[in-house]
């Protein structure tokens, strides 16, 4: 599986003036608990991204390494810093975000002179994340490049992280979301996103209608109420487990991601798949930050 995106500098608040370093991005999260779920000789995980050639970027190159998560098409622009964000949790656990990004080298995938080679992918997995920081012309390479992996056979798996902050407009947005739905072959979106986007009322109407749009696989994440998923024949509530304390739900969809990821390539079927989606996911809100450290979630490497 190759995962597209931006891995940033995360900050997160211990204090009110106290922060811990870690590194972070919602692709970049989805690989390592995808890393962290299966074996290396089930499934090889590497991650596209660019990054500058600072000691920061070499410390996110130094944490996928860790991870067990593959690097060789990861390049680094010459005087070049990654972008940073900073997390702030309140008493439920909920976050909210302050970005520094906008000379992220990552902006520049897909431009002009970057053409990665990823023939060798069975599974290619973004966000609208990953989106929102191209060029509209990058977009379209990408969405190219999609559509021959898509035609080799490959799988394309997208989620509509929706962050309405790093679009011009919800237009574009929108227009930029449904093309990459057309291309896709296992849905993972949040009702919120999906609802802000394309007005869907519940998670069972954004399912239909990316079951209209021909997306095979779909699972529609909504917070603490579970999850719908389709089961082959039908949509499927499968709930959310209970948690003891929500401590911090940063990553909270990129871990579900990661764990029914994991279980459909493993040949587990949708709904049991969502079942182990709720679980990674619930392990990680119970602590800080995106990246968590839990014995039941060991780094691959």
């Amino acid at each position: 599986m190759l995962a597209v995106g931006e891995c940033m500098i995360e900050l997160t608040h211990t204090g009110s003036r106290t922060l811990s370093l870690g590194y972070a991005g919602d692709t970049f999260n989805t690989a390592v608990y995808l890393a962290r779920l299966t074996r290396p000789e089930d499934v090889e995980v590497d991650y596209l991204t660019r990054l500058g050639d600072d000691e920061y970027s070499a410390g996110i190159l130094a944490a996928m390494r860790a991870e067990g998560i593959g690097t060789a098409l990861i390049d680094q622009v010459p005087g070049a810093h990654p972008g940073l964000y900073l997390v702030r949790t309140d008493e439920r656990g909920e976050r909210s975000f302050t970005y520094y990004r906008s000379e992220s080298p990552a902006r520049r995938l897909f431009d002009g002179e970057h053409a990665p080679d990823v023939t060798g992918y069975d599974v290619l997995y973004l966000s609208a994340i990953t989106l929102q920081l191209l060029t509209p012309a990058a977009r379209e390479r990408l969405w190219d490049t999609l559509s021959a992996a898509r035609a080799r056979g490959a799988h394309v798996v997208f989620d509509s992280n929706y962050r309405p902050a790093g679009w011009p407009s919800e237009d574009v947005a929108r227009d930029a979301v449904r093309r990459t739905w057309e291309l896709t072959t296992i849905a993972a979106p949040t009702f919120s996103d999906e609802h802000a986007l394309f007005g869907d009322t519940s998670p069972e109407a954004a399912l239909a209608r990316l079951r209209d749009v021909g997306v095979p696989d779909v699972v529609v994440k909504d917070g603490g109420n579970g999850c719908v998923v389709w089961d082959g024949t039908a949509a499927r509530l499968v709930p959310a487990l209970p948690v003891e304390s929500t401590m911090d739900t940063t990553a909270a969809g990129d871990a579900f991601n990661a764990g029914y990821l994991a279980a459909r390539l493993s040949g587990q079927d949708p709904v049991e798949a969502a079942g182990a989606g709720h679980a990674v996911a619930a392990k990680v809100i119970a602590h800080p930050g995106a990246i968590v450290t839990d014995p039941s979630l060991p780094p691959r490497a």
